[in-house]
């Protein structure tokens, strides 16, 4: 399926603000409701659009303590550590990536201590060669 400038208006509008009513995003597109309604059920029917969820403000969720880590895996190991990363429950997300690091992982700790753990934990994890990682102290944008 390709996609219009109005489906890419429509997709940044529902990114910002998923529970916004087909008659307001008709109105924010200047097309009708109906014309909203057909795109959002081919977006999603195509598989575009995969889903809808619900952002919360850091300070209202657990995991309080958020990171990201970035990761060297030696050699060809990189489908190894990402199978040992996914089985931490504490890793968020997992993203590869090129340039001086194979992976980008957000990491996600109620606490300083169970942070900790997380990391001694991950650096374990046989085919990483590397890891530096970054606490995250605010959020500007979401």
């Amino acid at each position: 399926m390709s996609i219009s400038d109005t489906d890419r208006q429509l997709i940044a509008l529902l990114r910002d603000n998923a529970r916004m009513s087909v008659t307001d995003l008709a109105q924010r597109l200047r097309v009708s409701r109906a014309t909203v309604q057909n795109r959002i059920d081919k977006l999603e029917q195509s598989g575009v659009i995969i889903g809808y969820t619900v952002r919360l403000k850091p300070e209202a969720e657990g995991h309080r303590i958020r990171a990201w880590m970035n990761i060297a895996v030696e050699g060809n190991k990189a489908q190894v550590v990402l199978q040992a990363l996914r089985g931490e429950p504490h890793v968020y997300a997992l993203h590869s990536t090129n340039g001086r690091w194979d992976i980008v992982t957000e990491l996600r700790a109620d606490t300083l201590e169970q942070f900790d753990r997380v990391l001694g934990r991950i650096r374990l994890i046989p085919g990483i060669a590397a890891t530096e990682t970054s606490i995250l102290l605010s959020t500007h944008k979401v």
